[in-house]
């Protein structure tokens, strides 16, 4: 879900609705192989489609409708949400079946398949956002949209493309949290917003100063988890997680937002400088 938080992010949109789209796609995915018997490979396909389309609705509707995506993508977790509890009348959806339970429960050299899903998505997001022309102007929309539009980059197609992808990541992590879990619950989808703006900003400050990257994200992902571990490990109350990523999340955008003030400094006194040496 951090992952797929950092695309849009990039592209200088706000997706509220990351953390109601992993709900979505683990309550659809359950509903698919439950409810109406789809086989297993068509149900992952049709749940991580259905995501994608989610995004580019998302996206037409910030570009088109001009509505900021703030205030698009919160009401769009809220219409997904009652989606969820449609789906699923409000209850957990059970039996998945044991097959299905291992795409993300079994190993691999002591590891679990969710995690090289996770490292293979990382690799391939990064590589198209920091290697690709097509990331170039992902960065270039959202560190500058008019400036990136008159350059000749086509920023509404970007938008619409970066909600793209995020909503089908986030629906593949919906199938996975189903997977894991074994069974389909509405209601774990909203706890994963919080952690996920948290780590994508703190990743930020970490690698490429202050641009969201993917790498950074993962890091700050496990720093987060270490630490709620510890704290629950300690014994501390069960409010404590939320209370830390809410901290976490405020000092990353204040270490992200310095970062990027400083070098904007930076620039402008070597632009005086030589300013001064061309006088």
């Amino acid at each position: 879900a951090a992952v797929a938080l950092v695309i849009p992010l990039s592209a200088g949109a706000i997706n509220l609705a990351v953390g109601s789209q992993v709900g979505f796609g683990a309550i659809l995915v359950a509903w698919l192989l439950v409810n109406r018997g789809v086989p297993i490979v068509p149900a992952v396909v049709v749940t991580i489609a259905a995501g994608g389309a989610i995004g580019v609705a998302t996206g037409i509707m910030i570009v088109r409708a001009r509505i900021d995506s703030f205030i698009g993508t919160l009401a769009v977790s809220s219409i997904l949400l009652a989606l969820v509890a449609w789906l699923s009348n409000s209850t957990q959806i059970l039996n998945l079946g044991t097959t299905f339970q291992t795409i993300a429960t079994n190993e691999l050299f002591g590891i679990t398949y969710s995690v090289y899903f996770t490292l293979l998505v990382a690799l391939i997001v990064w590589y198209v956002l920091e290697r690709t022309p097509s990331g170039r102007r992902v960065y270039a929309t959202g560190g500058n949209l008019e400036a990136a539009r008159l350059a000749g980059v086509a920023t509404s197609r970007v938008i619409v493309l970066s909600m793209l992808w995020c909503g089908c990541i986030t629906a593949f992590a919906g199938v996975l949290l189903s997977s894991q879990l074994g069974v389909g619950d509405p209601t774990v989808g909203p706890s994963f917003l919080l952690p996920a703006f948290s780590a994508a900003f703190l990743g930020a400050t970490q690698f490429r100063g202050g641009r969201f990257n993917v790498w950074g994200t993962l890091v700050a992902v496990y720093v987060l988890a270490v630490g709620v571990k510890g704290l629950q490990l300690a014994g501390a109350p069960v409010w404590i997680p939320d209370l830390f990523n809410g901290v976490a999340l405020i000092a990353a955008v204040a270490l992200a937002k310095h970062q990027r003030l400083g070098a904007r400094r930076r620039l402008s006194r070597l632009a005086g400088r030589d300013q001064g040496t061309v006088a």
